[in-house]
């Protein structure tokens, strides 16, 4: 079965509506069926006693001659009985051959097999007559007073007359039964939509959760839906409980493990010391963002606008560095949204900014655009000396900055790459427009609302 057969039956829209529709048509066709068969047995009854009351009329009107022949006091009042081959026929006759006949036999006769009926019985068949056509017979046996032999009395009908009645009925029944299940199976679908849109609601809201458009699920739902609901918004809670506490403890560990190093650079003697106290340091950056970001990567709920974040860090870095030397611009549209936490794009794009305008002669420039694959790339432009081709690679190496006798605590863009990286994004460097340095950061995008 190909993806979309097995998408289409494993849908529960696609389960529910077809149980429904073949239980409709299962149910539908026993009716058909069963009223087809009751009022076929309703007409051949009818039938059968519309032919007894023509063999009692013709028994009434049947009697002996001066000459012992038997006589029509009257003819039937059916005038059917009176137009050749009209399928409507009776005759009278001592043994096999009819005395008498009706005018709707023409010249033909009834070919009655032989029979013996007895006085006053009444036996059925069923016999080729006129045209070829099939006919049901009644015959009686009657003895006519001062009569010497009983008389075989039949009245006969054209079957095709019960065939054609019955055909009618089933063309309007099973037209009416298919009405009738097309209306029934909208109605489903209606019941069906109108059954499970709490479920299509409940799947709008979890991509909301999860596009950080929202941080929890709404109320007012079905009885039979709020249960999932409060459990799911009680999962939320507790996976940010666990993502708060665990940033809580890397944060203490980092402030101990900083103070301490501290203390140690302020005491260590010789270079060799005070290095490899500062790597210490670095390896602690390096290993907390990492830390921060695997804890928030795929976390429902979290979303940060980049250009919030890129705003408020041009404001602060313009005024720490160079005292307005640098002028920073932030061209990021208000629906570019970050998929995931403010304090990592924070430190991530903020150590872009720092390195940037360390380096700009006037001029640092942060724009983004939405890439393929729902993919956000931030990029940061400087009208710095730039940065060789064949050093960018160097820089990305961790533990390095693009210039280790600049003073700053930044975490190195080997550092940022792998924060970006955790997220599934990614950081590429080139050249720059004003002719510094370009840094994109590729980071994932919440997708618009």
């Amino acid at each position: 079965m190909s993806g979309g057969g097995r998408r289409l039956t494993g849908s529960l829209r696609f389960r529910l509506l077809a149980g429904a529709a073949v239980w409709i048509a299962l149910a539908l066709a026993l009716a058909g069926l069963v009223l087809s068969g009751l009022f076929r047995d309703h007409v051949a009854r009818r039938f059968e006693a519309e032919l007894t009351n023509h063999l009692d009329q013709l028994a009434a009107l049947i009697e002996l001659g001066a000459d012992g022949a038997p006589v029509l006091r009257q003819p039937l009042s059916d005038p059917r009985f009176r137009r050749p081959l009209s399928g409507l026929y009776w005759q009278v006759g001592p043994g096999d051959t009819p005395a008498l006949r009706s005018r709707s036999l023409w010249d033909e006769a009834l070919a009655l097999p032989p029979d013996e009926v007895a006085d006053g019985d009444i036996h059925r068949h069923s016999v080729v007559g006129p045209a070829g056509r099939q006919l049901s017979v009644l015959e009686r046996a009657v003895t006519l007073p001062n009569g010497t032999a009983p008389l075989r009395m039949a009245v006969a009908q054209d079957e095709a007359e019960l065939r054609a009645v019955v055909a009618d009925f089933n063309r309007v029944l099973w037209l009416s039964l298919g009405a009738l299940a097309l209306a029934l199976i909208a109605a489903a679908v209606v019941q069906v939509s109108v059954g499970l849109r709490p479920l299509v609601r409940l799947r709008a809201e979890l991509a909301a959760v999860r596009a950080g458009r929202r941080k929890r699920f709404g109320g007012d739902s079905p009885r039979e839906v709020q249960p999932l609901l409060d459990d799911l918004n009680a999962l939320l809670d507790h996976s940010e409980e666990v993502v708060v506490r665990a940033r809580l403890q890397a944060g203490n560990l980092a402030h101990a493990l900083k103070t301490n190093l501290a203390v140690l650079a302020n005491e260590a003697e010789g270079e060799a010391a005070a290095r490899r106290v500062a790597e210490m340091r670095r390896h602690i950056d390096h290993h907390m963002a990492r830390a921060r970001a695997a804890a928030a990567r795929g976390l429902p709920g979290v979303a940060t606008p980049v250009a919030d974040s890129a705003g408020a860090l041009a404001r602060v870095l313009e005024k720490l560095q160079g005292g307005g030397r640098v002028r920073v611009t932030v061209r990021v549209p208000r629906e570019h949204v970050f998929a995931g936490e403010r304090e990592d794009l924070d430190e991530m794009l903020g150590n872009l900014l720092d390195n940037a305008m360390k380096w700009a002669g006037s001029r640092v420039e942060v724009a983004s655009r939405l890439e393929a694959g729902g993919m956000l790339a931030v990029v940061v432009d400087d009208d710095g000396p730039g940065l060789p081709a064949d050093r960018r690679d160097a820089v990305l190496a961790p533990g390095v900055r693009l210039d280790e006798s600049t003073p700053g605590s930044g975490l190195g863009l080997a550092v940022v790459r792998d924060v970006a990286r955790l997220y599934g994004g990614d950081l590429r460097l080139g050249d720059s427009p004003f002719g510094g340095l370009r840094v994109e950061l590729v980071l994932p995008a919440t997708p618009p609302s």
